[in-house]
């Protein structure tokens, strides 16, 4: 079929030029295809309102509520005369807010938005005096004025409200969802490719696709938007699912090295010098590792776990046991500092066992070396040089080791530390460079809820560590709500104080460097921006306040990303030996570091970091015997849905619990955009905490229908759908199947 379907004809053949530009550069919307799956986010019926205290902040949101008042304010624009601002205040019936437009269109909009009008606005979401404002927002009216088929549609339907931006609102992106729909329908829905096989769509009792599609946009009841609903998850979980049944198909015919450790090697040599004795939870993970690796397929394995799980201590082991059958192991990290980290603490674990081939070595001992990017030259060379030759049987090190000059003797183990941060591509380049693939082990420390794990790691068997050693301290969390209670972040810095004085450390986080690089983001903020825009607060800054002000006398030290990695070893070495008192530094401490002499940690601006990242922090904290405390300093108000995920945050410890908040609070497409590196289309419909079913489900069906027909040669519309789910050079991977 050499004609190109309708779906995948570009917009501006049918919107035009203009709208198609802004469509592409800001919704990312290039195709009919396209636009018809950007799915309105939720729909407006006559007479309801939203609710407006649920409002996300610095989002683009679309509301539809009614004037309650509206009055003109003159305010002085400091020297450069009178200005004038129209305060227009909104309901929805349970909640107000506030809109606000300035300059010369003041008057106009006052003409427009009279009290008792009702009209839908779009805008972002930001936060004045406290309280939700939307500053200039675009609106429509939803009155008899509006004109007679805008009131007919509302009166009649269900109104769609689609996620917008900026420079393109809900009602034009509805608009143009209709002329598509118009033109498809036209065509008799000629070129649509339906992925679901008929069988299977039958006997779950789905609609059909054309019929899907019109109904999502334009439900006539709700039972239309549940079928729709319905049909258009299972399109996502399922093509998503085949995608990740072939590579775990793909993986099981390829080769690979059994590596079953010697008896009596440098496993049972490093077990007998452990100063503790391992967890139940570790000698069981333990036990799945070493069972994947005696096998001659490549391991795949996702060993997730809280903060200080001990997770670090199994790849360990997993990785000796790989160097006692003769082969090498290599553990990738994503940061110079972490690596180094890592480095430091494995060859103390090991001791006199990392120290192969030199005076002082033990019988079975090897040598573990690491390579960065910023290493010097002789060094890098030496690095090189005993990978090449099996010299070194343990390597930890950056993205430096994907490099094409990285050779290695027999690459019999790849770890990989903070799964999110790398794609399947890094995973692929460095398993390509064993004689056969290398065993695959993937470290994460954010624990992912089953489902995430199973649609975003679906080509990873799981392990699961959820018990704490022994010895590992609780850590207490407390919201600090600086503007509401000045004196609550005075106490703060007095409880620094105190730890520092019983003989600890402690950490203060900041969201910013503040050097000259990203002074350059600053602005001048006018007195028609609200208080939230000012930039946040800068490690240098605060530094330099505390050792001033509320922590002088102390050894304060700095540590950000964009120092010379030589320093940033000395800063982390001095604060690991006790030289520093405290530590402000950006989320370069995010993963890794472990100083158990820490016990304090204070995170400024802590709205500005996700949750996840608050956990991460936070366990850098209460890792050795004395308790922990973690302080979340912010402006917030207390109503902000901010607030709430701090409060959140320093209710739980359990990080499987705090990841299924997060989710919630976020769209899973960030979250699964980053992690299927290589699949175009985040999730649009599905959701992964919700529709556990749908998924699992979904899986069985893949799973299924891969082992039955690997190449897909029965079902060429799967195909097709996952060719439009996949980059192009990530087809050829999954196409290895």
């Amino acid at each position: 079929m050499d004609r190109v379907p309708s779906l995948d004809e570009p917009l501006k053949k049918l919107l035009g030029a203009a709208t198609a530009k802004v469509m592409a550069e800001h919704m990312d919307l290039h195709t009919v295809g396209d636009l018809l799956h950007h799915y309105p986010r939720r729909y407006a019926e006559r007479g309801e309102l939203t609710a407006l205290a649920d409002l996300p902040l610095d989002e683009h949101v679309t509301v539809v509520a009614q004037v309650a008042d509206a009055r003109v304010h003159t305010f002085n624009k400091g020297g450069r005369g009178k200005g004038q601002r129209l305060e227009v205040t909104v309901t929805d019936g349970s909640g107000r807010m506030q809109l606000v437009f300035f300059g010369r269109t003041v008057h106009f909009h006052q003409k427009e938005l009279l009290p008792g009008r009702r009209a839908m606005f779009a805008g972002k979401v930001g936060v004045f005096n406290r309280k939700l404002q939307l500053a200039h927002p675009e609106y429509k009216l939803l009155d008899a004025d509006s004109g007679t088929d805008t009131v007919k549609a509302f009166a009649s339907e269900l109104l769609p409200i689609y996620p917008a931006c900026k420079q393109i609102e809900s009602w034009t992106i509805e608009q143009s969802v209709a002329i598509a729909l118009d033109s498809m329908a036209a065509t008799g829905w000629e070129g649509l490719v339906d992925p679901l096989p008929p069988a299977l769509r039958e006997g779950r009792g789905l609609t059909d696709l054309a019929d899907a599609l019109t109904k999502i946009h334009r439900p006539r009841t709700k039972a239309d938007i549940a079928d729709a609903r319905d049909r258009l998850k299972w399109d996502e979980a399922f093509v998503l699912q085949v995608a990740l049944a072939r590579r775990r198909h793909a993986d099981t015919q390829l080769p690979a090295v059994a590596r079953r450790p010697a008896p009596d090697g440098l496993l049972t040599a490093f077990d007998a010098k452990l100063p503790f004795t391992l967890t139940e939870g570790q000698r069981k993970v333990s036990q799945e590792i070493f069972d994947d690796l005696a096998t001659e397929h490549p391991m795949h394995r996702l060993l997730q776990g809280e903060v200080g799980s001990g997770k670090t201590l199994v790849a360990l082991r997993a990785m000796l046991a790989v160097v006692d059958a003769g082969g090498q192991a290599a553990m990738l990290a994503p940061t110079e500092v972490l690596a180094q980290q890592h480095h430091r603490s494995v060859t103390e674990m090991m001791g006199e066992l990392a120290e192969g081939g030199m005076l002082g070595g033990a019988e079975h001992a090897t040598k573990v070396v690491l390579l960065t990017g910023s290493m010097g030259t002789a060094a890098r060379r030496q690095a090189l040089l005993d990978l090449v030759s099996g010299e070194a049987g343990v390597v930890i090190g950056t993205h430096a080791l994907i490099e094409d000059k990285v050779q290695f003797h027999d690459l019999g183990l790849v770890v990989v530390d903070e799964q999110h941060r790398f794609g399947v591509e890094q995973r692929d380049a460095l398993r390509g460079k064993g004689r056969q693939p290398p065993h695959l082990l993937v470290m994460t420390a954010t624990p992912i809820p089953r489902t995430v794990a199973m649609t975003v790691f679906g080509d990873l068997e799981t392990s699961v560590l959820d018990q704490l050693p022994a010895g590992r301290s609780p850590i207490a969390s407390h919201v600090v709500p600086a503007a509401d209670k000045p004196h609550f972040l005075a106490r703060a810095w007095e409880r620094v104080r105190e730890e520092v004085e019983a003989g600890h450390q402690a950490y203060v986080v900041c969201p910013r460097i503040g050097d000259e690089e990203d002074q350059k983001q600053k602005r001048k903020a006018s007195p028609e921006d609200d208080a939230e825009k000012r930039p946040p607060l800068a490690v240098l800054d605060v530094a330099e306040q505390l050792r001033a002000g509320p922590l002088a006398g102390l050894r304060v030290e700095v540590l950000h990303g964009r120092m010379h990695p030589d320093d940033k070893d000395d800063v982390m070495r001095r604060f690991a030996a006790g030289q520093a008192d405290v530590l402000v530094a950006t989320t370069v401490i995010e993963v890794g570091v472990n100083v158990p002499n820490a016990t304090a940690m204070v995170i400024m601006d802590a709205d500005r970091f996700g949750v996840s990242q608050l956990h991460q922090l936070r366990g850098r904290v209460g890792r050795g015997s004395a308790p922990g405390l973690c302080l979340l300093v912010t402006e917030m108000p207390e109503a902000s849905p901010a607030r709430r995920r701090l409060g959140a945050v320093a209710a739980t410890l359990d990080g499987f619990e705090l990841s299924r908040i997060d989710l919630e609070q976020r769209r899973e497409g960030d979250v699964l955009g980053q992690a299927q590196s290589g699949v175009r289309s985040s999730l649009r419909m599905l959701t992964v905490i919700e529709d556990e079913e749908v998924i699992t489900a979904a899986r069985e069906e893949a799973t299924a229908l891969v082992l039955a027909d690997p190449d897909l040669t029965a079902h060429p519309e799967l195909r097709t759908a996952l060719d439009a789910l996949l980059d192009k050079d990530r087809e050829e991977y999954l196409d290895k199947g």
